[in-house]
């Protein structure tokens, strides 16, 4: 059917089975799955997912040995393909940055959003859908894994 990007905030909970949310992302996943749609991650998703994974916990983090968060990180690059970093995505990024004004923390999500322009994937499934309303008129469709 087609193709989703998948946030890291969705990978976080599917990796942490205490999450409150855990369980609607596996059911989110599994439904995409079943329907045929295909699961992929960015090179910055894995990123971001170690950066959590091995900060302590008190500084909202998982507090992961590099060893156990290596363990982890080959299991969501088993289940999902990781995308193929193109040289375009840096010039479609900084197109995207300027364009929408983008500052801050949000050039994260920038980044994403041109790996996915890169790739031709017009969907990701992420718990934070509002941050990703600008970019609706790329073609860019935010789904929220409670609404799968």
């Amino acid at each position: 059917m087609g193709l989703y990007l998948i946030d890291t905030n969705v990978l976080l909970r599917f990796a942490n089975r205490q999450d409150s949310r855990h369980q609607i992302v596996r059911t989110a996943i599994r439904k995409l799955k079943q329907d045929g749609h295909q699961l992929t991650v960015a090179s910055q998703n894995c990123v971001e997912f170690w950066n959590v994974a091995t900060r302590p916990v008190g500084k909202n983090g998982f507090g992961l040995t590099p060893a156990n968060a290596d363990r982890l990180l080959c299991l969501i690059e088993r289940l999902f393909p990781l995308l193929t970093e193109e040289a375009m995505l840096y010039s479609e990024w900084r197109r995207l940055v300027v364009a929408f004004g983008v500052s801050g923390v949000q050039v994260h999500d920038a980044r994403l959003v041109a790996a996915m322009k890169v790739n031709g994937i017009t969907h990701i499934l992420t718990f934070n859908t509002t941050d990703f309303i600008r970019y609706g008129r790329e073609g860019i469709v935010a789904v929220d894994p409670t609404m799968v």
